[in-house]
């Protein structure tokens, strides 16, 4: 494996859960910025929309449970990783595979959020022989009619003047519980969230992360939206990776019946519905959410072989 440590991470973006600084690693393809966290069986980290890896490791530590080894890239177009690197759901895909080989890593499951599943869905479908388990986030398998959210107008626009984004990074700091209204409507939901010690300061922390470096996770989401507005279609039958789906039944963002169709067509599938969750589902039902994922990957993770003394 060859890597390179000359990426500059965000600030504060180390933890008390390890060493978060990405590092590029050189794939046949070319670059992929990633980072690590844990230690385990392998599961592979995909963010959505306005992401990068910063926010593929906040999925692991909001969703994921300890006991696993934690891979976070950057999805094409994001941050460090070229969008050149893949536009579609196969080629993003291969992408993973070609990360995987120079990683050395035979095998993963896959737990991806929002923009991050259709290339989830792919690699299962793609390389079910390197996917051991599938966790998908409130995502879409099929086409979304709705026009994306006032919001990403506005954060695009914002995107081309540093002076801008540092003023609404500012607001958003003072006043947290103004800036969640959008992504979570029920106020007794949204503070209860916002005082809760770690879900709390995970979310304010996602928030955070869209600010950093912000023109350089706009190309990669505006593929993302052209994606999950085109055609979109997966011979979801032929999935044979064990799958989790978890899904808000309140998510604007990517309708409820979309993980009710998943979920429906994949033999064997698993659905958690959170009810009246949103789009942040995991940061408002952060204990549920982690509690079924911990049965999940335990039952379904590869046993490591181990030396006896």
């Amino acid at each position: 494996m060859r890597v390179s440590h000359e990426l500059n991470p965000p600030r504060g973006a180390a933890t008390e859960q390890g060493d978060s600084r990405p590092v590029a690693v050189h794939t046949r393809r070319g670059p992929v910025e990633c980072a690590f966290l844990g230690e385990g069986p392998a599961v592979l980290a995909l963010h959505g929309a306005m992401g990068g890896y910063d926010q593929a490791l906040l999925l692991a530590r909001t969703a994921g449970v300890p006991g696993f080894r934690y891979i976070a890239p950057s999805r094409p177009g994001y941050l460090g990783t070229p969008l050149s690197l893949g536009r579609t759901p196969v080629e993003q895909a291969d992408m993973y595979r070609d990360l995987l080989n120079a990683l050395g890593i035979e095998r993963v499951a896959v737990m991806a959020v929002s923009g991050g599943g259709p290339s989830a869905l792919q690699f299962a479908l793609s390389h079910p022989d390197r996917c051991w388990g599938l966790v998908i986030i409130s995502s879409v398998c099929t086409r979304i009619a709705e026009r994306p959210p006032l919001g990403w107008y506005i954060m695009k626009l914002a995107a081309r003047c540093g002076p801008l984004v540092a003023a609404m990074r500012r607001k958003a700091e003072r006043d947290p519980e103004r800036a969640t209204r959008n992504s979570i409507r029920d106020p007794v939901v949204r503070q209860r969230t916002l005082r809760e010690p770690e879900a709390g300061p995970l979310l304010l922390e996602l928030q955070r992360s869209t600010f950093d470096r912000l023109p350089l996770r706009i190309q990669g989401t505006e593929n993302d939206i052209a994606l999950t507005h085109s055609e979109l279609s997966f011979p979801l039958e032929r999935i044979s990776s064990p799958l989790l789906v978890m899904h808000g039944t309140s998510d604007r963002a990517a309708p409820f019946a979309q993980a009710q169709l998943l979920a429906s067509r994949v033999p064997g599938a698993e659905l958690l519905p959170l009810e009246g969750g949103e789009h942040v589902g995991i940061f408002t039902h952060r204990d549920e959410v982690r509690a079924r994922v911990s049965r999940f990957l335990g039952a379904h993770a590869p046993v490591v072989a181990t030396t006896a003394s």
